[in-house]
């Protein structure tokens, strides 16, 4: 099963439940806080509107060209109406292409499905890192100095989640997003769950605990 992230800036008409055609597997983000992204675990599209609450959706295209996450994403501006220079202004910032709105769910998958999506594409990234400690995503392991860390599949994706946001600090509710586990509802202290498992992994193999607690409000993966 191959999987396709899209990554929503806008409502959907039709809801945002995952979608199976074939060997494809597609989920969807509702994504309002362009600062951070979910974690990503496929091919990534994005939906872009043409105006955005806090900026134009030109610049979010040019932010995320510039961002090595989602350099390789294949970007679709949403047009308020079918303008030739307002395409040929998409095309030029970096977008692969656009649609003229409102976007429906059903014209959403139409475009999505209806493209040639490579095997090269729909791995995504493979290797993540931060110093010695790495995640293979294709072979779904954590390595540190080599050394395999037994961990579970949410403690592995949270990880990586960090791992590709270093110094951030995450509340729980964020975490809980970031991993797509608010369907069915996750408790926050399960987070709590998951922090101690990966800490002790990771004290396990010689790796310390980059993991910190920033009290009342979450944690941060510091650098190592």
């Amino acid at each position: 099963m191959r999987r396709i992230d899209i990554l929503l800036a806008s409502e959907l008409t039709g809801g945002l439940a995952p979608f199976r055609h074939d060997d494809f597997e597609v989920v969807l983000h509702r994504w309002t806080d362009f600062a951070e992204l979910p974690l990503i675990e496929g091919a990534l599209w994005i939906f872009i509107d043409w105006v955005l609450p806090e900026m134009s959706g030109l610049e979010l295209c040019r932010r995320l060209r510039a961002d090595a996450i989602t350099s390789h994403a294949h970007v679709t501006i949403v047009l308020e109406e079918d303008n030739v220079e307002d395409r040929k202004r998409a095309l030029r910032m970096g977008a692969d292409d656009y649609m003229v709105g409102p976007l429906t769910r059903n014209a959403l998958l139409d475009r999505v499905l209806g493209a040639s999506v490579s095997e090269q594409d729909s791995a995504g990234i493979r290797v993540v890192a931060q110093g010695e400690l790495t995640v293979d995503l294709a072979a779904f392991q954590a390595r540190w100095q080599g050394k395999p860390i037994s961990l579970m599949p949410n403690e592995l994706r949270l990880l990586r989640y960090f791992i590709e946001h270093p110094g951030r600090v995450f509340t729980r509710t964020q975490l809980i997003a970031a991993l797509g586990k608010q369907e069915p509802p996750v408790d926050e202290r399960t987070v709590d769950v998951w922090i101690g498992r990966l800490r002790r992994a990771l004290k396990g193999v010689g790796a310390g605990n980059p993991l910190r607690t920033v009290r009342s409000l979450g944690y941060v993966f510091d650098t190592l």
